[in-house]
């Protein structure tokens, strides 16, 4: 690519609309709002859901359930995922992001009890589940709540 062959994006360069400037030039006297009427005016714009005055759907409609907003998620490892560690060794949330295994710490990092563990690990993440604690202890490591 040279200098000369420089363009801009297709679509990208386009003069804005002048509206008010004579009837010849096709936006003239209404400016291309029409005739009266709401849209016509200054402002004239409704809010989203607005249906002209009739009772809106999402008030018709019941509302349902609550939505917590100190809701806590937590990334979740399954037992099976740590066998890919060394025996003997410590997982921490780095290694499990390092290995792929987390890809976002959302509140912290969970370990359930789904899969069997077949390595001797020391696992330091924020929750275990009672069934993935005795798991771990069953097959010789510990786990720390961090």
């Amino acid at each position: 690519m040279k200098l000369h062959e420089l363009k801009p994006a297709e679509g990208s360069r386009r003069s804005r609309k002048r509206v008010g400037r004579g009837t010849s030039s096709g936006f003239g006297k209404t400016s291309g709002r029409g005739q009266k009427g709401q849209l016509a005016r200054q402002g004239g714009h409704t809010r989203p859901g607005f249906e002209g005055g009739q009772m809106p759907l999402f008030r018709t409609m019941p509302k349902r359930g609550f939505k917590n907003i100190n809701r806590k998620e937590y990334a979740i490892i399954n037992l099976d995922d740590l066998n890919k560690f060394e025996n003997g060794s410590e997982v921490t949330i780095a290694d499990l992001k390092a290995n792929g295994l987390v890809k976002k710490e959302l509140s912290g990092v969970k370990l359930l009890a789904n899969g069997e563990l077949k390595v001797k690990v020391t696992v330091k993440v924020n929750k275990v589940s009672k069934a993935a604690e005795e798991a771990v202890k069953a097959a010789g490591g510990s786990v720390e709540v961090i």
